[in-house]
């Protein structure tokens, strides 16, 4: 006589087919919602740049904005206070998933020297910056590129290419 307990192979098969099938099914769905997360947590940290540029021209560049994230990370000499958060440290680190640059736009001029900046800044303050954000990896970390200006601005591509000062190749995000 055969013993009730256990399951028997065949039963064991169609649950691994199924959990197979599942998988399948929500795997993409997971890479999905990941890729755009990291897409929304680039936009923020462009939108953090913007931010932190405008408060940085309006009270230490003396109407010009910071070239480099390591200038704008360096503390104001009277309070110690940064313009943007440790996180985003330097120009070429990779948050979440992108590389991060900042420098000056096409055609920007020197408004403030260096020396004269509130927090000594090692680049000189100018007229106009670009800040870019593309993926390590296009369609593993994100499938776009980001990128931003003085006018604030979000544009984008769909490739995922680094955006160029000037914003040639690439669309406003609306």
């Amino acid at each position: 006589m055969r013993g009730t307990r256990g399951f028997t192979l065949l039963e064991l098969m169609i649950v691994v087919a199924i959990a197979g099938i599942l998988a399948a099914v929500a795997i993409p769905g997971l890479i999905r919602g990941r890729i755009s997360a990291l897409e929304s947590a680039s936009l923020a940290s462009l939108r953090t740049i913007n931010s932190a540029q405008s408060t940085y021209a309006s009270s230490c560049g003396r109407g010009g904005y910071a070239q480099t994230i390591a200038d704008l990370q360096k503390p104001v000499v009277t309070s110690g206070l940064q313009f943007i958060s440790p996180d985003v440290p330097a120009n070429g680190v990779i948050r979440n998933g992108y590389i991060m640059n900042l420098s000056a736009d096409e055609g920007a001029v020197v408004v403030t020297p260096s020396p004269l900046t509130c927090n000594l800044a090692t680049m000189p303050a100018v007229s106009a910056y670009f800040a870019e954000a593309h993926p390590v990896a296009t369609g593993i970390s994100g499938r776009r590129a980001f990128a931003t200006n003085t006018r604030a601005s979000i544009f984008w591509n769909q490739t995922g290419a680094i955006i160029a000062p000037g914003m040639a190749d690439a669309n406003v995000l609306q």
